[in-house]
């Protein structure tokens, strides 16, 4: 097992986690926001024992990553992908984003993903096509939203990082809901590794970006799979969409499950991840 960086064009030093035979079937897992590759442990530890190579990065700004204070946005986050496939020289890749990665990863693969580089994709609780109400996307979130969150992280990043994953993120604001303050406590401790600016920035970039023409220019089979209880990504507005869009897609709805579904149920997120990467 290895941990890496590489450096970017502008200078920006992204790390990775690159585990398993370089001669394995990669696997690149993009985290959501405000959190780093260690939101996959569950996933990697899974599919190395499944003889795949595992590949995780800390998106730019984030985790142990440099903590950027320009190139947050999606078109620096997918060029920085780009980077590390590069280096690494994946091919036959399978691309995993949960949240804000499931955006990285439809720009990503819409833009990057051809010459064999890449052999199919997953969206988890994906913010695709677009978060923001629009005119052209009147079911969506309205700013109000994302300058709350904005105010919130400004005001005191650390107790909303609390917040975040104690309520909504797990769905442990619900009735019966069995809570983990370990999960809790590491989302804090990822979110409180990477910068204040950084992720400013992102909530711009996870919810303004419109990813509809990169969900059309995906040709790879693509899993969308989303929980029905999704507080943080509303189902209606991003898995039931994102699947119209694309051209060789399949969605998976959880009844009842969160956000952050691959940690609160990994068993059943990471079984039907497995099926769908052999299928």
């Amino acid at each position: 097992m290895s941990s890496n960086f590489i450096t970017t064009e502008d200078g920006t030093q992204i790390f990775y986690k690159d585990w398993g035979a370089k001669t394995a079937q990669p696997i690149v897992f993009h985290h959501g926001w405000p959190l780093s590759a260690d939101d996959w442990d569950a996933q990697m530890l899974y599919f190395l024992g499944q003889g795949y190579r595992v590949i995780a990065h800390d998106r730019r700004g984030h985790g142990r990553s440099s903590q950027t204070d320009t190139g947050n946005e999606m078109d620096t986050y997918a060029a920085d992908v780009a980077a590390l496939a590069k280096a690494l020289d994946l091919k036959d890749a399978i691309h995993v984003g949960h949240s804000t990665g499931g955006g990285e990863v439809a720009r990503y693969v819409g833009r990057y993903g051809g010459e064999g580089r890449v052999a199919k994709a997953v969206l988890i609780g994906a913010v695709p096509p677009i978060m923001l109400k629009t005119e052209a996307n009147p079911e969506g979130l309205p700013l109000d939203v994302f300058d709350g969150f904005r105010k919130a992280l400004a005001d005191n990043r650390a107790q909303f990082f609390r917040d975040v994953p104690a309520g909504p993120f797990y769905g442990f604001n619900r009735d019966g809901a069995e809570v983990s303050q370990g999960v809790i406590d590491n989302w804090w401790r990822q979110g409180m590794m990477g910068g204040a600016k950084a992720h400013y920035d992102c909530i711009k970039a996870f919810s303004e970006t419109d990813f509809t023409e990169d969900l059309k220019a995906i040709d790879v089979p693509v899993l969308v799979m989303h929980g029905d209880d999704d507080q943080i990504v509303p189902i209606d507005d991003s898995a039931h969409k994102a699947i119209m869009l694309l051209k060789n897609g399949t969605l998976k709805v959880y009844p009842g499950y969160p956000h952050g579904m691959a940690t609160t149920h990994a068993e059943v997120i990471n079984a039907d991840l497995l099926a769908f990467f052999k299928g």
